[in-house]
């Protein structure tokens, strides 16, 4: 289970009525989003945003709330928010009364220590039964297995890191399955690693 320090907090996101829904996920905008990431989100057409953590100046939410519903957690920068969880499970549901989730996503800030899970942030997804762990913090956009559980890391929408590319993910639920993916915020088109 989360530990006690850290707020948890539960979403439920409705599929469509064909049973697929789009996500956006983006992390570590540390107040100053790529010029062109709304953009390219927006032209992504998502149901909802995930915001995984750092996020700086809170008006970078309202911002990306005028493309789609936000749901978001605190990033170790953002430790003076208080309205905005440590983690969060977010379940993909049918219909508005299923009780048991097509899929749970746990959302976290800090959920790997190179490609491995953090062995606290695997507890915390079984304990919650989640199949998906979306993390931030590292800036490094991942797509992986480990621990029996997919780990998702956007990668960051906020100013250049060393090298690393600025980009954000993509979640495509369909009846037969889910896609992951990333977009270049400098090109708009897919990022794949080197």
């Amino acid at each position: 289970m989360a530990s006690p320090r850290l707020a948890t907090k539960e979403q439920r996101l409705t599929l469509r009525p064909d049973g697929s829904l789009r996500l956006a996920v983006v992390a570590d905008t540390h107040s100053q989003p790529h010029p062109r990431a709304a953009e390219y989100l927006a032209s992504r057409a998502p149901d909802a945003i995930l915001h995984a953590g750092d996020i700086g100046d809170l008006g970078v939410l309202d911002e990306l709330a005028r493309i789609a519903p936000v749901h978001a957690i605190r990033g170790n920068i953002d430790a003076y928010t208080s309205d905005l969880p440590d983690v969060l499970t977010v379940d993909l549901v049918r219909t508005a009364e299923e009780p048991e989730p097509h899929l749970r996503i746990l959302l976290v800030h800090i959920g790997v220590y190179g490609p491995k899970l953090r062995a606290e942030v695997a507890a915390t997804a079984r304990a919650h039964g989640a199949q998906i762990v979306v993390c931030g913090h590292s800036h490094v956009p991942f797509i992986g297995r480990d621990r029996g559980l997919t780990v998702f890391n956007p990668g960051s929408i906020g100013p250049r890191r060393f090298h690393l590319p600025i980009v954000f993910g993509t979640m495509d639920v369909t009846p037969t399955g889910l896609r992951l993916g990333h977009v270049d915020c400098e090109t708009g088109g897919p990022w794949t690693p080197p």
